[in-house]
């Protein structure tokens, strides 16, 4: 199975819905297993490792914790040494008080562990919502990491992801909620294998990339600016590279033999098609990640659990479906061009 030299890279995947089953808002997820599980293998194919059951999978956006529980399950005994799963604590349902939100974590980590996953701490909610001073996320993290049998990766979600998000790590101002972090990081650094960031902003990534104690990773979340960022250093935890494998493992291939022209060259014309696909609101992002996998053949209806897919019109998709044309991300052009002829006649076109 190929894999790449110079950077660590993950693909955050998506789950794909059974198109029969009732997966309106409020309803517990079906999802279609062997479709989702072929497209695990699709990107491992393309040198990926696999970041699962993470927002891209819809975690807090429909997957509930049943079906999250039976994705970790499913995808890590498939190549356990290539998936990363998140721990949450979303299967926290009503008001919940700081040892209910450790509780929630510490069950989620031992199902990953148990999968034989390696552990991704997500960003949470709950403790979002029942935190009171930074004193409070260096406690929950603290307590957590030393539960963790191998180094796990930390996930910072900016607010345009989520909006419950905002304020994380005990400040909304960025600088400080960064100092905050990044001594969590320092003091639990051995048990730290990296850090993922999704706040969108190039310069504070490269900052605090240059922060963290030796031997952590810097995992870049920016769907808007991630050439750049990997290509000065950042290893990869990215929601776009779901859509964009097969170009951006040539590109990485480029990047591994140090031929710097042929990875820009490549991997720009996908950066329009992310920003597209990523633009506010942000946490709707999914949809295009899942438009473009029926688009390509990977599954056969274009549904996702909690209804999602009607979350992004059609002029969003029309788009794009060209921003992919143009970055050479359409497989089967005659395929692609039926489907999106079906879909035009669903919207009376």
């Amino acid at each position: 199975m190929k894999s790449f030299k110079s950077r660590v890279v993950y693909a955050a995947a998506h789950v794909v819905a059974d198109p029969l089953a009732d997966n309106t808002p409020g309803r517990p997820a079906v999802v279609d297993w062997e479709a989702t599980l072929r497209y695990r293998r699709h990107l491992w194919s393309h040198g990926f490792r696999v970041a699962d059951a993470m927002d891209t999978a819809q975690r807090n956006a429909g997957l509930d914790w049943a079906a999250t529980k039976e994705l970790i399950r499913l995808s890590a005994a498939e190549a356990p040494d290539l998936v990363a799963c998140g721990a949450g604590t979303d299967q926290l349902t009503g008001p919940a008080d700081l040892k209910d939100v450790l509780d929630a974590y510490l069950e989620q980590i031992a199902t990953v562990q148990e999968a034989g996953a390696g552990v991704i701490i997500m960003a949470s909610r709950q403790l979002a919502a029942a935190a009171r001073h930074p004193e409070d996320y260096h406690e929950i993290y603290g307590r957590l990491l030393a539960e963790v049998e191998r180094p796990a990766i930390l996930h910072w979600l900016g607010e345009m992801f989520d909006p419950n998000l905002a304020g994380y790590w005990g400040s909304r101002d960025v600088e400080k909620a960064t100092a905050e972090f990044l001594t969590l990081v320092g003091e639990n650094a051995a048990k730290i294998e990296g850090v993922k960031v999704s706040l969108l902003d190039e310069a504070h990534e490269v900052a605090l990339r240059a922060a963290l104690p030796e031997g952590v990773r810097l995992y870049t979340g920016d769907d808007f600016n991630y050439p750049s960022l990997i290509k000065s250093g950042s290893h990869a935890l990215l929601g776009i590279f779901d859509a964009i494998a097969p170009v951006a493992s040539k590109a990485l291939t480029a990047l591994d033999a140090g031929d710097l022209d042929e990875y820009d060259r490549v991997l720009a014309p996908t950066v329009d098609l992310s920003r597209k696909i990523f633009e506010a609101p942000t946490f709707h992002y999914k949809t295009g990640i899942v438009f473009l996998a029926w688009l390509n053949g990977h599954q056969d209806a274009f549904v996702m659990v909690n209804g999602a897919q009607s979350a992004r019109s059609l002029p969003h998709l029309r788009e794009v479906y060209r921003l992919a044309a143009v970055a050479g991300l359409i497989a089967d052009p005659d395929l692609a061009a039926a489907r999106m002829r079906s879909l035009e006649a669903v919207y009376g076109r």
